[in-house]
C-alpha cells in the first residue's frame, strides 16, 4: 500500500509539472503577411492590428495564462511563397494558428495544409467568397467580409441612391479579383441595372491607361473597382491625370481599395469614393474610439478595415479560449465556431455553418481636404439583412 500511495504521489506531481511547463509554453501564432509586393500596404495594417491586440492581451495575462508569441513571414503578395512558408511555420516552428494572408489564393493553399498539419488559420482579409464556401475547410475561419457580403450592401445601396443605369467593373485578373467581378455582377443584375464591361488587368498592373479607351467608350455612370493596395494608387492617380476622375463617374468599390493606408498617396483623385466596408475610424462609439485612440497612439495612423479586422481576430481567439478552458486545436476549432466576441464595431458571430463571421456592412464615402481626407458612414447595413449562402459542404 505504501509503495502505491508514493508512486500515486509521484505521478500527481508529474502531472503537475507538466501543467506548470505548458503554462509556461506560449501559445505560438504564424503572422504570415505580405511585407514586400503589390499587396505590402495590406499587410502593414494588418500586421499592426494583431500586434496591437497580442501586446494587449499579453499585457493582461495572454490565453489562459499562457503569452502569445509571434513569428512573422513574409509572403511576399505570391500564394506558392505562402505555402511554403506556412509548412515552415507548422512543421518547423511549431505554431498553433496562422493569420495575415491577403491574397486568396494564399489563404486558400494555407487553409489546405492547416487541416493537413492538425492546425488552425484564419484570413482577415481575403475577399474570395470559396475560402468559406465550395473550398470550405473546418481549420480556416474568414472574420471578414467576403465579396458576396460587400457586393451585396454596396450595389443596394447604389442602385437606391446614385443616378444612373450603367456600371462597369474593374477587378484584377486572379482568385478574388474574377469571383469579387461575379459577386458584383450578380447584384448589378438583381438591382436592375446594367453591366456595360468588365475590365480584367493583372495584380500589379502599372499602366491602367491603356484601358481607359475601354471605360470611355463603355460609359458607364457608375465604375466598381476591386483593385487592391499599390493597384488602387496607380488607377485612381492614373484616372487622374487623364481627367477621369473625381467627378466624371460615380467611382465605388471594394473594401480594400482605397484606405487609410494608401489614401495618402492617391489625394484628390479619391475624393467621393464610395465603399461599403466592416469599419470607419469615424464610427463614434466608446469601444472604437478606445480602440483609434489606442491605434494612433501606438502607430501614427488611423487604422482602417484590415487592422481593425486583425486585431478582432486575436480576440476571438481570447473568446475561443476562455469558452473552451483550453487552447488544443481541436478544442479551439469547437469554441471559435458559433461564437459572438466583441470587437470596436459592436459584437460579431462566428457561423457555425461555414466559418464565415457575420458582419454588419458601413456604407463610406472619402472625402479629401488637401491633405487630410475622412472617411464618413453615410449608412449601415445590418449583417441580418445581408444573404449569405451557404455554400460549405465539408462539415
Amino acid at each position: 500500500m505504501k509503495r502505491i500511495a508514493t508512486s500515486l504521489c509521484a505521478a500527481t506531481a508529474l502531472v503537475g509539472l507538466g501543467a506548470s511547463a505548458l503554462a509556461d509554453e506560449p501559445f505560438r501564432l504564424g503572422l504570415l503577411t505580405s511585407k514586400s509586393g503589390t499587396l505590402a500596404p495590406v499587410g502593414v495594417q494588418v500586421e499592426q492590428g494583431v500586434m496591437l491586440a497580442i501586446d494587449e492581451i499579453n499585457a493582461a495575462g495572454g490565453l489562459l495564462g499562457r503569452q502569445i508569441s509571434v513569428t512573422l513571414e513574409d509572403d511576399e503578395s505570391d500564394p506558392q511563397v505562402a505555402a511554403r512558408k506556412a509548412e515552415r511555420l507548422y512543421q518547423q516552428v511549431g505554431v498553433d494558428f496562422i493569420t495575415g494572408t491577403i491574397h486568396s489564393g494564399g489563404t486558400l493553399a494555407v487553409g489546405q495544409i492547416a487541416e493537413r498539419e492538425g492546425k488552425l488559420a484564419a484570413t482577415t482579409v481575403s475577399y474570395a467568397t470559396s475560402i468559406t464556401g465550395e473550398s470550405c475547410r473546418e481549420s480556416m475561419f474568414r472574420v471578414n467580409a467576403h465579396a458576396g457580403i460587400q457586393a451585396a450592401a454596396l450595389v443596394t445601396w447604389l442602385a437606391q441612391n446614385v443616378e444612373g443605369d450603367r456600371y462597369l467593373i474593374l477587378a484584377p485578373d486572379y482568385e478574388m479579383g474574377r469571383d469579387a467581378t461575379s459577386m458584383f455582377a450578380q447584384q448589378i443584375e438583381a438591382a436592375g441595372k446594367t453591366l456595360v464591361n468588365t475590365v480584367l488587368p493583372p495584380l500589379g498592373a502599372t499602366d491602367f491607361s491603356t484601358y481607359f479607351a475601354a471605360i470611355r467608350s463603355a460609359q458607364p455612370d457608375v465604375i466598381l473597382t476591386m483593385t487592391p493596395g499599390s493597384d488602387t494608387v496607380r488607377l485612381l492617380t492614373q484616372l487622374g491625370e487623364y481627367g477621369m476622375a473625381p467627378g466624371v463617374y460615380t467611382i465605388a468599390g471594394a473594401s480594400g481599395a482605397v484606405t487609410a493606408g494608401n489614401v495618402g498617396a492617391i489625394g484628390e483623385p479619391a475624393n467621393g469614393f464610395l465603399t461599403a466596408a466592416g469599419y470607419s475610424a469615424e464610427i463614434d462609439t466608446p469601444e472604437n474610439r478606445q480602440f483609434v485612440e489606442a491605434f494612433r497612439s501606438r502607430f501614427n495612423q488611423d487604422p482602417d478595415v484590415f487592422a481593425v479586422d486583425s486585431y478582432s481576430l486575436v480576440y476571438l481567439l481570447k473568446a475561443a479560449a476562455e469558452k473552451a478552458g483550453a487552447l488544443d486545436t481541436q478544442a479551439l476549432r469547437d469554441a471559435i465556431r458559433g461564437t459572438t466576441w466583441s470587437t470596436p464595431v459592436g459584437d460579431k458571430i462566428m457561423r457555425a455553418e461555414d466559418n464565415q463571421a457575420a458582419v454588419d456592412m458601413f456604407v463610406i464615402e472619402v472625402s479629401i481636404d488637401g491633405n487630410s481626407a475622412s472617411f464618413g458612414v453615410k449608412d449601415r447595413v445590418l449583417a441580418a439583412d445581408i444573404p449569405i449562402e451557404d455554400k460549405c459542404t465539408a462539415f
